[in-house]
């Protein structure tokens, strides 16, 4: 049983506890979808992709719980925060991610831990893959320090812990 509270952070303590369950809970995860009979490569890329949106946006940078987030995290994550903190941001790998950060959420959904409503907005960031294409594109034809500032307004980061 999954106890949702104790994925809340507060300190550099509980983060690093938080980092711990969810990798446990991303390993599960990854079981499950073996035993779904999901191809072991293809079950790997999806846990990946899940995992670097939890581990290094909403633990890391954001500090919130995965079990509790907003769904527009979804598109600050894929449509902000990945572009800047990607040496080379492509369609590809960022299209794979979100795609399993929404096998994921359907895998927490299948056992009661998020609701219809938030597991529907999650699936329909996830899929916004025009969305993402148009941001990366636009951070490739940035020119100067003016295109920038507007670049970011388009999809602001959150308020996080340490998005810089």
């Amino acid at each position: 049983m999954i106890d949702t509270n104790s994925f809340n952070i507060d300190s550099l303590e509980s983060e690093i506890a938080v980092d711990h369950r969810c990798a446990a809970l991303l390993k599960q995860f990854h079981a499950n979808l073996l035993n779904e009979g999901i191809e072991p490569l293809d079950a790997g890329q999806l846990a990946h992709g899940a995992d670097y949106f939890l581990r290094e946006f909403i633990i890391g940078a954001c500090r919130e719980n995965l079990f509790s987030i907003s769904p527009v995290r979804i598109r600050q994550f894929a449509g902000h925060w990945y572009i800047i903190k990607t040496l080379e941001p492509n369609l590809k790998e960022i299209t794979q991610a979100l795609q399993g950060v929404a096998i994921f959420y359907t895998y927490l959904h299948q056992q009661g831990k998020i609701d219809d409503t938030t597991l529907e907005k999650i699936k329909t960031y996830a899929t916004d893959i025009d969305f993402y294409r148009r941001r990366i594109e636009s951070f490739w034809d940035i020119n100067g320090d003016t295109g920038y500032p507007q670049w970011c307004q388009d999809c602001p980061l959150p308020e996080c812990a340490s998005t810089a």
